[in-house]
């Protein structure tokens, strides 16, 4: 295994060093009540098999700096991919345009001393003809599964970046993260009829995982199960209903629908659900939501956020009653509570705002045989596709990719085409059952706000919901 000597030194290569970069960022954030310099180095590739063959490959690797002064509610900043001390005195000049900050100047992060992941580069770790070789083998081994296999998709990716947070009172952190990502998509035929099954991997590990025939064997068999089953599937049926929700990725619902109404800014400024709300009751005894980017090699999960605070479990909703918000260091101050760690950004080129890492619901008790068996009439929900939250009201649309009718408290026929239909705030008053099957995601999930997207995981119990409406074609 090769492992950089000091990873920091993808940072420093050219002319800027590390005694310049503070330098200049004291200078530059003279007269800001905070800020930082931020700077980042960034290799990813991607992989796509499709029919067979290598469809698609990419490599690219990136670098530059941004530079953020704020001062009250007001934020300057200025970003470059070119990584010198020129460039960061020029973005200063940007910073000189806001107003001297008047209150006393924000005090450095708690700091860190335990690196969550590796030096180690996974993308170079790993020759290109292996690569080559895993897609081609799942692709074998996915047809060669059932005969109504008509075509396999596989998709391989990974990112490796070096940041580094350099504050003006001499505050300094680096963090390494790498990412990886396999994905497979089958598509099955049987009497004309197309259906699709998908299911991906992934997390802050080395490609190493996911070369393991267990993990991406699982894979096939569950892209594969899928689209089998929507093979079978029958028109989904329309109107209000129970809900049983399955564990694990179904908690990209609890992600839109709740987790961006409980980021600080949306509360600070008063425009979420969930504003003003502190200490009351948001939810139905038992709901317990977090927010933790402190769990070893999740998707979601950093050593620091990218405003140098570290990463911690913050408990948002706890047994139905509203706690607190996610928060960067600017919102959090504004709001007069403590920074939680999830000031996150895109990359060097965006100014960082609160974001999610990996949100979820906390276990509860029931037993998910027994949930069940309390459906009369309704349906069951495995696995989502993509939908669309409206973060003021939490209202939300989302596909089902994998759902089956229940009657009696008995599993039916799959079906398709439905799509769930509510609000978040009023949901979570209608859970009437946790599971006690807590899981969280595979690592596939991609989060946006505001123009950025960053990636976080999600997670639940099975949940039953009452009173969820369900888009469908056909009538109940």
């Amino acid at each position: 295994m090769t492992i950089a000597a000091d990873p920091r030194s993808f940072l420093y290569r050219d002319t800027l060093d590390p005694e310049q970069a503070q330098a200049l960022t004291a200078k530059a954030l003279a007269k800001a009540d905070d800020g930082e310099l931020y700077l980042q180095y960034r290799k990813a590739e991607a992989f796509g098999f499709d029919d067979g063959r290598l469809k698609t490959a990419s490599y690219d690797t990136s670098s530059g700096f941004g530079l953020r002064a704020v001062s009250g509610e007001m934020t300057a900043f200025a970003h470059s991919n070119e990584m010198t001390p020129a460039a960061i005195r020029r973005a200063a000049e940007t910073m000189a345009l806001i107003e001297p900050g008047v209150a006393a100047k924000a005090g450095p992060p708690q700091g860190t001393n335990r690196h969550r992941y590796t030096a180690a580069d996974p993308l170079d770790l790993v020759p290109f003809a292996d690569k080559v070789n895993l897609c081609q083998t799942i692709d074998a081994a996915a047809r060669a599964r059932d005969p109504r296999v008509a075509q396999v998709s596989v998709s391989l990716s990974g990112t490796w970046s070096v940041v580094e947070i350099v504050r003006a009172d001499g505050f300094i952190a680096t963090d390494v993260r790498p990412l990886v990502r396999l994905n497979v998509s089958i598509v099955a035929e049987q009497n004309g009829r197309r259906e699709t099954g998908s299911y991906g991997i992934g997390g802050r590990y080395l490609y190493t995982d996911l070369f393991q025939p267990e993990t991406y064997n699982r894979a096939i068999d569950e892209a594969l199960s899928q689209a089998l089953v929507n093979l079978e599937s029958i028109a989904a049926p329309a109107g209000e209903m129970t809900v049983l929700l399955g564990n694990g990725w179904p908690g990209i619902l609890l992600h839109e629908a709740i987790g961006h109404g409980l980021e600080g800014d949306f509360n600070r400024k008063g425009t979420s659900a969930f504003s003003g709300r502190i200490g009351e009751r948001v939810a139905a005894e038992g709901v317990t939501v977090v927010d933790d980017g402190s769990l070893q090699d999740r998707r979601g999960s950093l050593t620091i956020d990218d405003e140098g605070t570290p990463t911690r479990e913050t408990v948002l909703i706890e047994d139905g009653i509203l706690k607190g918000y996610m928060q960067d260091r600017l919102n959090a101050r504004l709001m007069g509570v403590e920074a939680t760690g999830n000031g996150r950004r895109e990359s060097y080129a965006h100014a960082p705002m609160p974001r999610m890492t990996n949100t979820f619901m906390k276990a509860g008790n029931d037993d998910p045989a027994e949930l069940l068996s309390r459906v009369k009439k309704g349906i069951f929900a495995k696995a989502f596709g993509g939908g669309q939250v409206d973060i003021v009201s939490g209202k939300f649309v989302f596909s089902c990719t994998e759902a089956y009718l229940v009657e009696d408290g008995k599993l039916g026929a799959p079906i398709k085409g439905a799509t769930l239909i509510g609000d978040g705030p009023s949901s979570l008053t209608k859970v009437r059952g946790i599971g006690n099957d807590f899981a969280l995601d595979e690592g596939i999930g991609m989060c946006g706000k505001g123009g950025q997207s960053v990636p976080a995981g999600v997670g639940q119990p099975t949940l039953l919901v009452d009173g969820l409406t369900v888009g469908g074609t056909a009538a109940q």
